[in-house]
């Protein structure tokens, strides 16, 4: 018996491989290999940009970029020059402190009635209520600003500021309890308290117990100017604007990224909006959450309220159109309803509305910087449009090959293995194969049935 040592080697004990699987250890490049295209670096580049990752910062922006070329080309066909009026409204909203100042105060409203809409959104609920919301805590900053003098800024703002998010929270409420309740739609509901909520206050409250009057007891338009404690603090005095409303905004937009995805209740939230029954069925108080989620949108559409008021006006005036409240629908929906994206949505059109009145000096009306949200809203609304017709056109230019791919070949199993490929030969046929297997007692073949196997019946 041979009980030697086997010295085999790894080589040997290596299963023979074709020749055509072996690679060469150089390197050199294949035979079908190409230097790489520009074209290559743009497919690859555009479908980065397409991803579906990518398309919520995608379509906002190209949204935005087409509003603009469509105004820049109606100004153009009225015989104005495009880009001297845009170089005026940028300049309107950005080329001074006291600029700065009103563009800052506007992103800062802007936001906050957009964050009032997104919040709402989150549990599946649209709320068109933000105007009446504001305009209630407007109403609230301006009582509690001059009715209550405690004789100090860090307990008289806060209180003001307060006062107005109870005020927008406790409307919206109303609105929360009848669609829970009652099964009223928050459209129609939020839509009837708007104006339930802006006669009531323009028409009574403004007019009558709240009206200002003089020493000798005139009426005087609008309210009492709120007191110097109640103010909002500026960084730069009477020179400008700029100050404490962009940062409360900045804050504001913050605390609710935080909320809705960094946090289980926020988490709840967007479950309930999403997937209402089976956030029911999974132990979700889906009505809390509604009462909740429209809470914290109507204290965020008052203390917008509360920043024109306390920031801009320092009363209620006698007439009262912001507008700001449905602007925050389009704010909203152009930020892609995320909270960040929202607070760059307002800060865009904040500056182009504060330059807006930039634009007369070259006769150009002043309200392109509402038509340009407008259209940036009507391709929002059309993302469809993009999805599917950009969508071919980029997926046409990123189906090119990778710049280090060699040409397919076309010849069927070209890439399998020579063991596959070989088969066996046909075994030929013989007289026993072709002859059906029959019984002994029937003389039927396997498988055949007496019918098959019966003799015809005699004519």
């Amino acid at each position: 018996m041979n009980t030697a040592p086997q010295n085999d080697t790894a080589a040997e004990r290596r299963p023979h491989m074709p020749a055509a699987l072996h690679t060469p250890d150089t390197d050199q490049p294949s035979p079908g290999h190409r230097p790489p295209r520009a074209s290559d670096h743009l497919g690859a580049f555009i479908a980065r940009l397409t991803a579906p990752s990518a398309r919520p910062i995608l379509v906002p922006l190209l949204a935005v970029f087409l509003a603009l070329l469509v105004c820049f080309i109606a100004i153009w066909l009225t015989g104005k020059d495009p880009v001297a009026g845009y170089q005026k409204m940028f300049m309107g909203g950005l080329g001074s402190l006291r600029a700065l100042g009103d563009s800052s105060t506007r992103a800062a409203i802007l936001a906050l009635t957009g964050l009032s809409v997104t919040i709402a959104f989150a549990v599946g609920l649209f709320n068109i209520g933000g105007e009446g919301q504001l305009v209630a805590g407007a109403i609230a900053a301006a009582f509690v600003g001059q009715a209550i003098q405690p004789g100090s800024a860090l307990v008289h703002l806060p209180l003001a500021l307060i006062a107005a998010m109870l005020a927008g929270a406790a409307l919206a409420l109303i609105a929360a309890w009848l669609k829970v309740r009652r099964g009223v739609h928050e459209v129609i509901s939020t839509i009837m308290l708007n104006w339930t909520v802006i006669y009531l206050v323009e028409g009574w409250l403004v007019t009558g117990p709240l009206q200002a009057r003089s020493l000798q007891g005139h009426a005087l338009p609008g309210t009492a100017q709120i007191a110097a404690t109640a103010e909002l603090p500026r960084f730069f005095g009477l020179k400008s604007d700029l100050g404490f409303a962009i940062l409360l905004a900045a804050l504001v937009a913050l605390a609710a990224w935080v909320f809705l995805h960094k946090s289980w209740l926020g988490f709840e939230l967007r479950a309930s909006g999403n997937a209402p029954q089976t956030a029911r069925a999974s132990g979700i108080a889906v009505e809390r959450r509604v009462y909740l989620a429209m809470a914290l949108s109507g204290a965020c559409a008052g203390l917008a309220g509360a920043l024109i008021i306390l920031g801009m006006h320092r009363q209620y005036p006698a007439i009262f159109r912001p507008g700001y409240g449905f602007d925050g629908i389009a704010v909203s929906l152009i930020g892609g309803n995320h909270p960040l994206g929202v607070l760059l949505a307002a800060c865009f059109f904040g500056v182009i509305r504060a330059g807006g009145t930039s634009l007369q000096l070259l006769q150009i009306h002043r309200t392109f910087p509402e038509l340009i949200q407008g259209l940036a809203l009507l391709f929002i609304a059309g993302k469809a449009i993009f999805d599917h017709g950009l969508g071919q056109i980029f997926r046409k230019v990123s189906s090119l090959p990778p710049s280090n791919a060699r040409p397919a070949d076309k010849r069927p199993f070209a890439d399998a293995p020579e063991s596959r490929l070989q088969t066996a030969a046909p075994k030929p046929a013989t007289p026993e194969d072709a002859a059906p297997m029959t019984s002994p007692d029937t003389g039927a073949g396997e498988g055949s049935s007496p019918a098959d196997t019966a003799s015809p019946t005699p004519g």
